[in-house]
């Protein structure tokens, strides 16, 4: 049976909650900028084959693959907010 007590760490020395923090906000950013750039891509999808713009669809696919290579490399958000907002209104005007 499994003792009720404290649980005693044999190796480690204390939980070190500022790099799990730092490992949770990295996680919360890899998932936000991954789901941003695969609609991203489904938006250039949309406006190169529904459309038939496929400079507008193939720009809007390669700028969000820039856009999320320099957001994980940065770790700001930004780059793919404003290349998801570029294919929405990209989907407008097309």
């Amino acid at each position: 049976m499994a003792s009720h007590g404290t649980t005693e760490y044999s190796t480690a020395e204390g939980n070190d909650y500022p790099a799990h923090e730092a490992t949770y906000e990295n996680f919360v950013t890899l998932v936000l900028v991954g789901i941003i750039h695969v609609v991203s891509i489904c938006l250039g999808l949309t406006i190169g084959g529904v459309r038939g713009n496929w400079w507008a669809g193939g720009g809007i696919i390669f700028f969000a693959t820039l856009a999320a290579m320099w957001s994980l490399m940065t770790g700001s958000k930004l780059p793919s907010y404003v290349i998801f907002v570029l294919g929405l209104i990209g989907l407008a005007v097309a």
